[in-house]
């Protein structure tokens, strides 16, 4: 889906994604002290504005402008702030060094685009920063329930591994994980991908 695209989908009053923040996002930066934070593909931006609660100094990029709004419009809501950027993560850099956590989650691209975005994003995590990959796994095509039902733009943790390699990132963990979703026919188990990698400290 391209810009337009996600402009139509999200310019419904109610959010898309509600306002929760991403279970592993919660969980995967519980033990971090809150810096710098960039959001790469935020949507209606739950996860930016749920680290701005947090302490973080975040950026929020997206190509929706819609969808932007809604993040400007769920922060003020918060009394937080969000730097929001309207640009496609196609062609966005990040500052070299810039983020003390880059999060990418579910952002699915076909497989050679995905390997510079995220090898971008990657080179974007500060000395004693971390990056945070979460998307729907290979896998949830077949044993999963919902996502993207192209496999051309789903992955695994070791695909995300691949991507890092020689950006200099330590990754930490690599892993298939589950998570319970809400269906009409009931309580599904949908299947992500998950990449929880580290830069080195400046000695």
């Amino acid at each position: 889906m391209d810009a337009a695209a996600w402009n139509r989908r999200y310019e419904t009053n109610e959010l898309v994604w509600t306002a929760e923040p991403n279970r592993f996002l919660v969980v995967e930066t519980a033990a971090l002290a809150p810096g710098t934070a960039l959001d790469l593909g935020t949507g209606e931006g739950r996860n930016a504005v749920w680290l701005a609660q947090q302490g973080w100094r975040v950026t929020a990029v997206d190509f929706s402008d819609v969808g932007l709004a809604k993040a400007s419009q769920m922060a003020a809501a918060a009394d937080v702030e969000v730097s929001t950027v309207c640009a496609d993560v196609a062609d966005y850099t990040p500052d070299p060094g810039g983020f003390d956590l880059v999060a990418i989650l579910y952002l699915h691209l076909p497989a050679d685009l995905r390997h510079e975005v995220y090898g971008r994003a990657g080179a974007g995590v500060a000395p004693g920063g971390t990056l945070l990959v979460v998307g729907h796994d290979a896998t949830n095509l077949t044993d999963g329930h919902g996502g993207p039902q192209d496999p051309e733009v789903l992955f695994s943790a070791a695909d995300i591994a691949e991507d890092l390699v020689g950006s200099g990132l330590i990754v930490e963990r690599a892993d298939c994980v589950q998570r319970t979703v809400a269906s009409a026919d009931g309580d599904r188990v949908a299947i992500d991908a998950l990449v929880r990698a580290r830069r080195r400290s400046m000695q």
